[in-house]
């Protein structure tokens, strides 16, 4: 792999990516546009086409861009609008959403609403997204001019930013100064800003964008380079990109200095000597920071932090990422080694995550041209991206579960705010980005999705005409868009990891030669007004293994990801919308029982194999054999359907295949069973539950604490403190009668006190080291009092020079 990067690096040539982004977006601005070619070199450096000069045609990525716009115009910018003047003290003309919206994270969805209305817009022309853009942009103008280059939708924010302005720094994981992720949350608005000039190209927007950048020079200046790393120990979404951005179109140097300033040194570090210590992190605070770090790294030409950024791409995809493109569990990287979480845990790679390794991935690629970025980027647009979209109303998905049966939960217009609705309404204008890219008057087509490119500085239009995957010819149609010659271009077409055979060109029905190099097919050609250049493409279907090696496979047809619906329980009704509450995202319904579940009974080559492509348009197979469902017996035979998971929705579902031989069955049977029998009676016993150190627990709980800490030992999550911490349970019931605390056997002669509403529940010393196991579990028994609550602050809270914890795991129990 050194070998890889190292060549990727000196391939590097200086440009900065974030000027080609400028370039792609910012046709509006001629003298922005005209300061990128004078770093452009004349090495055939690809570009991307502004997003306006894109329009797909009929596929699913068109229909997923129009039910997007549909969901854009049911949000109500009054309602997104209200956090952001009741901080500038002026009154809100709706009221503000509830959810994410309205329990601390006020205002994050209006920054992503910017970018979203701004994308749509150039992807489409409607000028009503251009309208409630500038009606947003013009509310928000008020706001920041109240609050004097302030603007923010953070409650009681002002406050908190006079805190840190005086060097007063209070931060956690996921808290800063007792808010919610508060530099996570104006990332939006500065992204949301920066998207509106150069996407949509509204010069307020560019002034305010640097009268917030101003003020957030005020802010930081008498802060110490120390004082600052100690914030970005808390969430900060990715400053350090969006202040690389402002550097390059504003040319002022201060917030370049300010993005490196913001890049977190702790977590750069180890990828500067490829080393991957990203086990047990939160995966989408990290993604983020290394867009940033390559940003940062462009527009100073550090070809260390160029490596780092690449090395991280590198370990995320090929080690750390599923079938789909996607990576985590419950939003945290597990293990490369050990993947069982990602088919246990109902919680799987979270789409916020994926939106933001689509953009390292192309940044990667307009550095370098390796198409191993635009493979990655394929699979993640075909699987995860477009299926986390709701075909008819529109829902988006935060976590598609990887565990065979399971389901997904999609948002509710009205009711859902989450993290991922703020990205998800971003996704799907942007299939067109990538489609094509091109220098001087070289052309290349990376992805095989219908469309015409409106190419106006070359006087010419093409128009790819396909139905992949459900049928795999492909055509360009090249046409002149002036009354002039078209002179001679070079068209590149891609050639991808997938293909199981060579492709062939015929042009206006002719066979032509054209040579393979670099991931490409080249075709140099005088080209003339109609022009059709036509070709097929021959995906293999085979199985890919879980990435630990462990017996699940998924089966993918070309880029595609198969899956087949599983029926757990006859007659069953499941939510697959999300309600308003607070941890409404995750699809809390039961879990499917191993023996419903279809198992690969045969070799994966065998089973790929038996598979019959299914005689219809859509691409469809099926299996009448080599299945077995162990609650039908060893012997029946059902036939199995699979179809491109982009395509199934409102089911059970199966992406990857438990696979066993005849002879293994029955035991994988009785030991899936055995563990499925713990787990249900684990959740029996459960009232309430909480992992420390995770973000959403502890934001769920109400995490609250003085100097307190948290980390990750071996892939387990944990917090202490030498002050105290401590959260909110509910026993809505009264069922409780125990607390369940988990212990690491390594920690010693700690002292603290446990209390339960004021009412102490235990003195602890952890003298812990004889425990035969690493991790140990002790149960508190409740008081009559502490058992009669409903709701349950629980503290823990250090003695004098020790530390209360570490605590692994919390969970209020129904003992018998």
């Amino acid at each position: 792999m050194m070998i890889l990067i190292k060549r990727k690096v000196q391939r590097l040539v200086g440009v900065s990516a974030v000027l080609l982004y400028l370039t792609a977006c910012s046709e509006q601005s001629t003298n922005l546009a005209n300061d990128t070619q004078q770093h452009v070199q004349s090495n055939h450096q690809q570009q991307l086409f502004a997003l306006k000069q894109v329009s797909l045609s009929a596929s699913p990525f068109l229909h997923a861009q129009q039910t997007n716009v549909r969901y854009l115009q049911a949000l109500h910018p009054d309602q997104l609008l209200a956090p952001y003047l009741r901080e500038a003290g002026i009154e809100p003309k709706a009221a503000s959403y509830d959810n994410w919206e309205s329990s601390g994270l006020d205002g994050h969805i209006g920054g992503h609403y910017l970018s979203a209305l701004s994308l749509a817009w150039a992807a489409t022309g409607d000028e009503q997204l251009k309208q409630r853009l500038d009606y947003m942009l013009h509310e928000l103008a008020r706001a920041q001019q109240a609050n004097g280059g302030y603007l923010g939708g953070i409650p009681e924010g002002q406050a908190m930013w006079q805190q840190i302005q005086q060097g007063e720094i209070k931060a956690d994981l996921f808290s800063l100064n007792e808010r919610w992720v508060p530099l996570y949350n104006i990332d939006k608005v500065f992204h949301g800003l920066r998207d509106a000039y150069l996407i949509a190209g509204s010069e307020q927007a560019k002034q305010m964008l640097f009268n917030l950048g101003e003020w957030f020079l005020n802010l930081t200046a008498n802060l110490s380079d120390e004082q600052i790393q100690q914030m970005l120990y808390s969430e900060y979404g990715g400053l350090n990109e969006v202040f690389a951005d402002m550097s390059n179109i504003s040319g002022d140097k201060r917030y370049l200095v300010m993005a490196r300033q913001f890049s977190q040194r702790s977590i750069i570090a180890p990828l500067l000597k490829d080393q991957d210590q990203l086990t047990g992190l939160h995966a989408n605070t990290q993604i983020p920071k290394i867009i940033g770090m390559l940003k940062v790294a462009d527009a100073s030409d550090d070809e260390v932090w160029q490596q780092g950024a690449d090395f991280f791409w590198q370990t995320v995809t090929k080690e750390r990422s599923v079938a789909i493109g996607g990576n985590s569990v419950r939003e945290h990287f597990h293990d490369k080694n050990d993947f069982t979480a990602m088919v246990e845990d109902v919680e799987g790679p979270e789409t916020c995550n994926t939106y933001n390794m689509m953009k390292l991935s192309k940044l990667l690629f307009l550095k370098t041209g390796d198409t191993e970025y635009l493979d990655y980027y394929e699979r993640a647009t075909y699987n995860h991206i477009l299926s986390s979209q709701h075909p008819e109303h529109g829902g988006l998905v935060y976590f598609t579960s990887m565990r065979p049966g399971h389901y997904r939960t999609y948002s509710s217009v009205q009711d859902s705010m989450w993290c991922c609705v703020g990205s998800g309404i971003e996704n799907h204008s942007k299939y067109g980005e990538l489609i094509y890219s091109h220098s001087d008057n070289n052309l290349w087509v990376n992805l095989f999705i219908p469309s015409t490119l409106n190419w106006h500085q070359q006087g010419l239009a093409v128009t790819q005409q396909s139905q992949f995957p459900d049928a795999n010819e492909v055509s360009l149609t090249i046409n002149r868009l002036a009354d002039k010659p078209m002179g001679e271009l070079q068209l590149h077409i891609r050639k991808p990891l997938w293909l199981q055979a060579e492709l062939h060109f015929k042009l206006n029905g002719k066979a032509i030669t054209a040579t393979a190099k670099e991931g490409y097919y080249r075709i140099k050609h005088h080209w003339q007004d109609g022009d059709k250049l036509s070709f097929s493409l021959q995906p293999k279907l085979y199985t890919e293994q879980l990435p630990d090696g462990q017996n699940y496979y998924a089966v993918l047809y070309g880029p595609v990801v198969m899956a087949t619906k599983v029926q757990a329980f006859a007659n069953e009704q499941l939510d697959f919308v999300a309600d308003n509450s607070r941890m409404g995202h995750i699809a809390a319904g039961p879990t499917c029982p191993p023996e419903a579940l279809p198992i690969m009974l045969s070799e994966p080559a065998q089973f790929i194999a038996g598979l019959t492509r299914k005689p219809n348009s859509e691409l469809a197979f099926y299996s009448d054999s080599n299945v077995a469902i162990a609650k039908q017996g060893i012997g029946h035979t059902q036939r199995t359907e699979l179809i491109p998971f982009f395509r199934l929705h409102d089911s059970r579902y199966q992406v990857y295949w438990p696979q066993q031989s005849k002879a293994e069955f029955a035991q994988f049977m009785a030991d899936a069973k055995a563990t499925e029998q713990v787990t249900e009676q684990l959740r029996q016993l459960t009232v309430d539950h909480i992992t420390p150190g995770e973000q959403q627990p502890e934001v769920e709980h109400d995490f609250k604490g003085e100097a307190t800490r948290a980390g990750v030992n071996n892939g387990h999550h944990w917090r202490d403190a030498t002050g105290w911490f401590e959260y909110q349970l509910s026993n809505p019931e009264g069922a409780a009668n125990a607390l369940r605390i988990r212990y690491f056997n390594g920690d010693v002669n700690r002292h603290f006190t446990i209390t339960i509403n004021g009412e102490k529940l235990a003195s602890v010393n952890l003298t812990a080291a004889d425990q035969h196991d690493e991790f140990y579990t002790i149960d508190y028994p409740l008081t009559e009092a502490m058992r009669n609550a409903k709701q349950l602050t629980l503290r823990f809270s250090a003695e004098q020079d020790s530390v209360a914890g570490g605590i692994y795991g919390i969970r209020l129990i129904k003992l018998q």
